[in-house]
């Protein structure tokens, strides 16, 4: 009975301390389908949730998000993945450049937005972005906000490239996201050939 009760606060212990080592980020990088499936793939990276974000319209959804933009919340743990790390990952997987959309898709719901959770966040954006100047033949567009409230998107939407693969695949090729993330990026674009 001791030897089972040791064992259970152990476990309890490891689950306090792996909760301790999660953190939250969240980018807005065009069409969430894709950015989920991009970050679903690095290392460290625990949970992607689609939804909306950046607006004010209260419970806002696909068909109502006035302001908000697709956005994507990423959990991850820290000792595995930096917050820093993820930064270098959103900026090689969006065109920063575009102030109209992400590449087929056009409108203020698809422009690209970090959205900081913290002071910290916040500061390591702003430097990541600043030392890109000039590495895009263009001026990098991209905002870096505070958070604020993140509205989950319909169920639907979620893993909708794991649920709905073919018809995903067909959609970001023919958007044309990994070939124009390859021309910005070269090798440096992670997932541009990967699909």
């Amino acid at each position: 009975m001791k030897i089972l009760t040791v064992l259970m606060a152990l476990m309890a212990g490891a689950t306090v301390a792996k909760a301790e080592t999660l953190q939250t980020a969240i980018f807005a990088g065009g069409c969430f389908w894709c950015v989920e499936s991009d970050f679903d793939k690095v290392e460290g990276v625990v949970e992607t949730v689609s939804g909306y974000t950046g607006g004010t319209l209260q419970n806002a959804t696909y068909r109502n998000h006035g302001q908000h933009r697709e956005a994507v919340k990423i959990t991850f743990d820290a000792d595995v993945v930096s917050y820093e790390q993820l930064l270098y990952v959103f900026w090689r997987t969006v065109d920063a450049t575009d102030a109209g959309g992400q590449f087929c898709d056009r409108g203020h719901s698809y422009l690209t937005g970090i959205f900081a959770l913290n002071d910290t966040q916040a500061a390591a954006a702003r430097a990541s972005k600043a030392a890109l100047r000039g590495r895009l033949g263009a001026p990098i567009v991209t905002e870096v906000f505070a958070a604020g409230d993140f509205w989950d998107a319909e169920n639907y939407h979620q893993n909708y490239y794991q649920k709905n693969a073919n018809r995903y695949d067909y959609y970001r090729s023919g958007c044309g996201r990994d070939a124009r993330v390859a021309a910005l990026w070269g090798d440096e674009a992670p997932f541009a050939n990967s699909h």
